[in-house]
């Protein structure tokens, strides 16, 4: 008995040496950015992660926030991602031009990702951080989650094709080349921000945004309280008269801030929102 239980603690030590060994085989990664933390969150293993952006516990642009919290918070500075020694450092091309071209320098393996204006550009990028991180499998399940809700929408869209307006605060318009845009007529949706002339987006006055006529509206939060005056513009009486909350769809900002596995979870709300507003 005390011989197997002898055998046992070696194999045991063994596969505990072994499953250590392939983890530090695995790249040690920092990100630079609040869109690049949440991909690394998703797809990476925990012993991976060794720091996060300064946004990345903010609950307001992060869908992952409160996972970031078992992570170091970075300055977005250069200093503090090389005194860690990463094996790479994933960044946004938006973040600070100067500290990536410092890492570059340094001799930092940095992979800059765009941000993508598409579903078809966001799932290329849990592609490639899948790929980076070694855990390319991964990535292909969440994309494969990422389609079926897709799908799910697709097919509530189906019994009704509405044309909506994604409106944010002080009158921002998100326009047809946005990831919004694409978020909506990947389902069927039509985006009358297009009407409007608005590509990228703009902003909108409330006459325009009533002479336009879409079905409903797409916000970012319910309620009627406003803390500030670009709150109060979503708020504004002509708007209320018009569009109230069963013409308005609500989806999160965190959900659509960024392109990533968090997009699932947008278009299961859309899904939601539109069958409440269907009642």
């Amino acid at each position: 008995m005390r011989r197997h239980f002898a055998w046992l603690s070696v194999v045991t030590t063994l596969l505990l040496w072994a499953s250590g060994a392939f983890a530090a085989n695995l790249p040690r990664i920092v990100s630079m950015n609040v869109c690049s933390d949440q991909l690394l969150l998703s797809l990476a293993d925990p012993e991976q992660i060794l720091g996060l952006s300064r946004f990345a516990r903010d609950p307001s642009q992060s869908w992952a926030a409160e996972r970031a919290r078992d992570y170091p918070s970075l300055s977005g500075g250069a200093e503090d991602v090389l005194v860690l020694q990463p094996d790479i450092v994933v960044a946004s091309l938006f973040d600070r031009r100067s500290t990536r071209e410092l890492l570059k320098a340094k001799g930092v393996h940095l992979a800059e990702f765009a941000v993508p204006r598409t579903l078809v550009e966001t799932k290329a990028q849990i592609s490639e951080m899948g790929q980076l991180v070694q855990h390319p499998d991964r990535a292909r399940e969440e994309i494969t989650r990422l389609d079926a809700a897709v799908a799910r929408a697709r097919r509530t869209v189906s019994k009704k094709n509405y044309r909506v307006l994604p409106l944010s605060r002080r009158g921002w318009v998100s326009g047809s080349d946005s990831l919004v845009s694409s978020l909506l007529t990947e389902t069927g949706l039509s985006n009358a921000a297009g009407d409007l002339g608005f590509a990228a987006g703009g902003f909108a006055s409330l006459e325009a945004i009533v002479q336009l006529k879409p079905d409903l509206l797409v916000v970012s939060e319910a309620g009627d309280r406003a803390e500030d005056e670009g709150r109060a513009f979503l708020l504004h009486p002509v708007l209320a008269r018009f569009y109230p909350p069963e013409k308005r769809i609500v989806i999160p900002e965190r959900l659509t801030v960024c392109g990533g596995v968090m997009l699932a979870e947008a278009l299961d709300v859309l899904t939601a929102e539109l069958k409440r507003v269907a009642r």
